[in-house]
């Protein structure tokens, strides 16, 4: 096996490697002198089916197999002889004129074949003794505590009956049944029975609960809607449609009671300590918002300290990524971009801005975690799998299986341990300050600091410009 390398520029490398007839011809003899040992064919003995009527049977099944194996090792000869990091698995060009490979596959001409490969860039680790944070806290307001109490009294509120002719208004629950039609044609998904409906909640599409204001017990409508241009089912979407409703019932709802009972409702021994407990909940939720705020303003320092070329491949992914996201977005949105004040080709570049930097971000913090050696305990790896299968109910088994045979899908469970264990790693090197601020600067949207960096974030790209936040799981 002769190995050249005939290309080297920037992260791409190109390799030819030739396999000569004779080196051809002696790895098939191995493989069927092999395969003699094992073959069972009608009339021969075991061990004793001649290697010429193998090459017959199998030989070219056998010199595929060959080849492959042939491949395999020229690229780990490769990859190990030049110390190589590959971005991908490496790309074979084997030669068009297909006499040549009639020839090879006969082990009667060499086989010349073309390697290709991007690698990942070496990566200098950079200084951070410079780098100072601000970590923003923010203490739980009793407001917050009594607004989420509220909240929980009015879900588990009860209701009564409010009379046959009592009117319905907002607020009111209705127990109803109805009819979907299309063009006077029922469709899969359109009817219901005692169904119970809060009007102003917005359960159903838009239009819906209004039409049903002042109803009856026992009254029967016909309600006239259009779906959603982004309606979840598509054959759905944008369709004009009627409703035959009949109202059960229209029920008021009871005075929603702050009290041990509420405790005991949601599984807890009294109102102080549900107290207690909501105050805990929000708290983790004050402790994550200030920890991704954190991570974010790391990611930016890390982001200015690091410029290297990118491999292309990686970019181009991670860009389909994010702008099968936007498109989505603006489809869902029903926006276009010049809705947006800007054009595709603007919004393009800077989407690719974002993945380039999460590209970036990725491999710094993958180099940074190599050269800490950075561990993920097998047990860490069971409880977020744990965690993944719980959302999952009732397929929580599927799921496991799943990950377990699939270690691609279980590596997306580590990246993230992997990763939020290097940030930690990083926040012991820098400079961390405590900030303490309110609940609204906490919880502020980056828009305003989105806009400063890229501008073209409005209303139905913001949840995708928020995939530059989520830089802050750059590895994903």
């Amino acid at each position: 096996m002769n190995v050249t390398e005939t290309l080297s520029q920037g992260l791409k490398r190109e390799f030819q490697v030739v396999l000569n007839a004779a080196d051809l011809k002696t790895r098939l003899d191995d493989s069927l002198q092999d395969l003699q040992g094992k073959a069972r064919i009608n009339g021969f003995r075991p061990g004793k089916v001649p290697v010429a009527h193998l090459r017959r049977l199998y030989g070219r099944s056998v010199m595929s197999d060959v080849l492959q194996n042939a491949v395999n090792e020229a690229n780990q000869k490769i990859v190990a002889d030049n110390n190589l990091k590959l971005a991908f698995e490496p790309q074979i060009r084997f030669p068009e004129n297909k006499e040549e490979i009639e020839a090879a596959m006969e082990a009667k001409g060499d086989l010349a074949f073309t390697v290709a490969l991007e690698v990942l860039p070496k990566i200098e680790l950079a200084d951070l003794s410079d780098v100072s944070l601000v970590k923003p806290v923010a203490e739980v307001p009793d407001a917050d505590v009594d607004a989420a109490l509220e909240r929980m009294a009015a879900g588990n509120r009860s209701y009564s009956p409010k009379g046959e002719k009592a009117k319905a208004e907002t607020g009111d629950r209705l127990i109803i049944s109805y009819v979907g039609t299309i063009d006077g044609k029922a469709f899969e998904g359109g009817t219901g029975e005692g169904i119970p409906l809060d009007l102003g909640s917005g359960q159903f599409i838009p239009g819906f609960e209004e039409q049903l204001e002042g109803v009856k017990q026992g009254e029967s409508r016909t309600v006239k809607v259009s779906f959603p241009e982004n309606y979840g089912a598509a054959h759905l979407a944008g369709q004009p449609a009627e409703f035959a409703v009949t109202v059960t019932e229209v029920q008021k709802p009871e005075a929603a009671k702050i009290d041990d009972e509420l405790a005991k409702a949601f599984g807890i021994e009294s109102l102080d300590a549900l107290k207690t407990a909501v105050r805990e909940q929000i708290g983790r939720d004050f402790a994550a918002q200030s920890r991704r705020k954190l991570k974010k303003s790391l990611l930016d320092a890390l982001d200015g300290k690091y410029g290297f070329e990118l491999p292309p491949t990686l970019v181009e992914q991670e860009f389909a990524a994010v702008w099968s996201q936007v498109e989505a977005d603006m489809k869902s949105a029903g926006k276009s971009f010049a809705d947006e004040d800007t054009t595709e080709d603007a919004a393009r570049a800077d989407y690719r801005k974002i993945a380039e930097r999460r590209v970036r971000l990725g491999l710094v913090l993958a180099e940074i975690g190599e050269q800490a050696k950075v561990q993920i305990a097998d047990d860490e790896v069971t409880q977020a799998l744990i965690e993944r299968a719980r959302q999952f109910p009732g397929q929580e088994k599927q799921v496991w299986e799943f990950y377990r045979k699939n270690p691609q899908a279980l590596a997306e469970i580590r990246a993230p341990i992997f990763e939020e264990k290097v940030v930690d790693h990083l926040l012991g090197q820098v400079k961390v300050a405590d900030e303490t601020v309110s609940r609204e600067a906490l919880f502020a949207d980056d828009e305003a600091e989105e806009a400063a960096e890229a501008k073209p974030k409005k209303a139905a790209a913001k949840k995708t410009k928020k995939a530059e936040a989520k830089a802050d799981d750059a590895s994903a």
